[in-house]
């Protein structure tokens, strides 16, 4: 037995100096019961085999039934994981920081477990830690999973070198476990999130239109293809526009506005955003208007290369020419044009996916 010290943190202003603490008995191979939003769990250093080992012992659990890692950023995934499929974005992006945990490929030949939780405490001392972090929940297993700080203390005060109390976890329930190693998907273990979220989730498909500055080409396209697909009673398309330029945050041009008008689209409230990893990695059809996109998409992302295309190749022109020249600064028949070639190729884009 060893002495466990016992601190408060609060919640809503979580302590440095408490979360550091934290972070340095992780690094020197101690454990932390530390909350989530689900409930309290034992940290440990994934990397300190001893560690692990009292982890294992602590939770009189099978040693071939590995911990899960919990992360403190949603770009780490591919750290642990390898071949990761569209559709683990996809959850990402739509329940992390949160309960569910995602089964993928390890590094090696294996299966990894991984989490972001959606609580500020955890998240502090993930990163403070700077090491991967196993946090099964604070219990022997066979019981229930604590909810609150006194439950998870009750069996745990003097196995653990630090406990953190800092209240009822919010959600009170465990995780959602999904295995994304297999197809179809399982869903390993029911927890906060329902089966017919995750489901839906993966369901969908996401469709992301490319071009320079996200003010016309782009726009033109991804209001064409809701207009579309809202006259089809679709409901389970995702459509993104974005651009590979800095700019974010403008509206769109007074042709691409007036073109869209006469299709009975109102684009004023649009504003460009720059696309991103993640925008592209949970994207089932990524869709440019020139060669220079789709360098730079494969440059942020290689992996997307087979879900990659140029607008134009849908589009029915004999054309050898397969960019959609931006429209900026040109006459307003100029943008009609370019309109017209966007709304064929988007027309086969609504028929295929």
């Amino acid at each position: 037995m060893i002495k466990t010290k016992i601190v408060k943190i609060d919640p809503s202003s979580p302590e440095f100096y408490l979360i550091n603490e934290a972070a340095e008995v992780l690094k020197s191979g101690g454990l932390v019961i530390i909350p989530t939003e689900t409930v309290y769990g034992i940290a440990a250093n994934k990397l300190n085999k001893d560690a692990i080992n009292r982890l294992y012992e602590i939770k009189n659990r099978p040693q071939d039934k590995p911990f899960s890692i919990h992360i403190e950023r949603k770009d780490r995934i591919e750290e642990f994981a390898r071949a990761v499929p569209v559709c683990a974005y996809k959850l990402i992006d739509k329940f992390w920081p949160g309960p569910l945990t995602l089964i993928l490929k390890s590094k090696d030949t294996g299966k990894v477990g991984l989490r972001m939780p959606d609580n500020e405490i955890a998240l502090k001392v993930i990163e403070e830690a700077g090491i991967p972090i196993a946090c099964p929940s604070a219990n022997i297993s066979g019981r229930n999973a604590p909810v609150t700080f006194q439950e998870a203390i009750k069996d745990l005060e003097g196995l653990v070198e630090l406990a953190v109390d800092a209240g009822n976890t919010r959600l009170a329930a465990e995780s959602s476990v999904v295995d994304l190693t297999v197809e179809p998907i399982k869903i390993v273990r029911l927890g906060a999130i329902k089966k017919e979220e995750i489901e839906a989730v993966v369901k969908n498909k996401t469709v992301l239109f490319i071009c320079s500055g996200n003010s016309c080409r782009s726009v033109m396209a991804q209001a064409l293809l809701k207009k579309v697909l809202k006259e089809k009673n679709r409901a389970d398309v995702e459509v993104l526009s974005a651009g590979t330029l800095i700019l974010s945050g403008l509206g769109v041009t007074e042709g691409t506005k007036e073109v869209l008008r006469r299709e009975g689209i109102d684009a004023s409230a649009h504003r460009s955003q720059r696309v991103t990893k993640e925008m592209i990695k949970k994207s089932d059809i990524i869709l440019v208007m020139e060669k220079q996109h789709e360098e730079r998409i494969l440059s942020l992302a290689p992996e997307v290369k087979n879900r990659l295309f140029l607008l134009k190749e849908f589009a029915k022109i004999n054309d050898n020419n397969l960019n959609i020249v931006d429209p900026i600064g040109k006459p307003l028949e100029f943008y009609e044009k370019t309109f017209q070639v966007i709304k064929e190729a988007v027309e086969r884009i609504s028929n295929i996916i």
